[in-house]
């Protein structure tokens, strides 16, 4: 496999608008297109040197030594695609002893609120809080780091802000603005961990700070601290829905702790996205779902006495504070004529909402 063939793989993955490009010992170049794998036409099956050649190709040096060890890679590349860079993720992984790759399209540009589907209302509505802990919910693949640069993209715009990112890959970048001052850090190469990135981030003057993910206690913590404190702090969690979020964070604690957190969290959350990716009647880009949790009273008195059972009952009588169903997020799609009854009916939980 030569350097020129694997830019023309990635060339076709851009211009057909694919996500993704998987490398995979024993299968051809594969892309996966508005959420459907797709082999690429006229490749042969990848044999374990093939792959092995890509990765020497895209694997920056200052991880190389880390390829010895066998553990998964996360960084992202910059190549010339036509006339211009792109940008793209990549994740190297062994399976069964033979090394695999796949490269997530990143878009040129940061998407707008109305290409992605994002009520430009809610946008607005949650840039425009002063300080507390923003919550982006959704499996892998759904979308939450679009999300999450289009919100920082449009406080970056406004200006006035001191934005601080904490990432794993550094994804899309923020162009200066003037008036505002933004400093990504990528974790592995700038910092050592998520934690640690937010910890000095606090001694950096932020009004804004975007970490990449929660996936520990002390990250957890340091992102609550954060909030307390005065800072907008945006983060993800991979759950499938708002209840799941608050139970995955609250879980990273040990349990002689978990009251004082839930305590925490009800006071310093605004509010949780969880958003999931379906498929569009029109074989276009994918159709956003949201389910939308604002932190009012009742979901708060809920947080802190830990009945997460009553949350979707909650999500249901809050409309007026803004909050949606993801079955009502979904039935207005299918209403619009935008996605299939076929694709409402498997991610929509209560069918009757699709004869009313």
């Amino acid at each position: 496999m030569t350097n020129e063939q694997l830019l023309d793989w990635i060339d076709k993955a851009v211009a057909q608008q694919a996500s993704d490009l998987h490398l995979v010992t024993g299968y051809p170049a594969t892309l996966r297109i508005h959420g459907r794998l797709v082999p690429l036409g006229g490749t042969d099956v990848l044999m374990d040197e093939d792959v092995r050649r890509v990765i020497d190709e895209l694997c920056p040096e200052h991880l190389r030594a880390r390829l010895a060890t066998g553990s998964d890679l996360d960084f992202a590349v910059e190549l010339m695609i036509g006339e211009r860079p792109r940008r793209f993720r990549v994740n190297l992984f062994l399976a069964e002893g033979h090394w695999g790759a796949c490269l997530r399209v990143i878009a040129a540009d940061i998407p707008n609120f109305s290409w992605a589907g994002f009520p430009q209302d809610l946008a607005h509505r949650l840039i425009g809080t002063r300080n507390g802990l923003v919550l982006v919910a959704g499996v892998t693949g759904a979308g939450k780091t679009t999300t999450l640069a289009m919100l920082i993209n449009e406080l970056n715009q406004l200006g006035g802000k001191r934005i601080i990112t904490v990432e794993e890959p550094i994804e899309y970048r923020f162009p200066p603005v003037q008036g505002s001052l933004v400093t990504q850090r990528e974790v592995g190469r700038d910092v050592t961990s998520f934690a640690d990135g937010l910890k000095f981030g606090l001694r950096q003057d932020p009004d804004v700070i975007l970490v990449g993910e929660i996936r520990d206690r002390e990250t957890a913590q340091m992102a609550l601290s954060a909030a307390e404190t005065g800072h907008l702090v945006f983060s993800t969690l991979h759950t499938r829905d708002a209840k799941g979020a608050i139970s995955r964070y609250v879980d990273l604690f040990p349990q002689s702790v978990q009251n004082e957190i839930r305590s925490l969290l009800s006071m310093s959350l605004r509010a949780i996205i969880s958003q999931h990716l379906l498929t569009s009647s029109a074989d276009e880009k994918r159709e956003l779902a949201l389910e939308v949790l604002v932190n009012n009273s009742a979901i708060a008195s809920a947080i802190r006495l830990g009945k997460l059972e009553t949350i979707d009952t909650n999500i249901q009588t809050g409309r007026n504070d803004g909050m949606v169903t993801l079955d009502e997020s979904i039935r207005r799609l299918w209403s619009a004529g935008r996605i299939s009854q076929e694709t409402a009916e498997q991610y929509i939980s209560d069918r009757r909402l699709l004869k009313m």
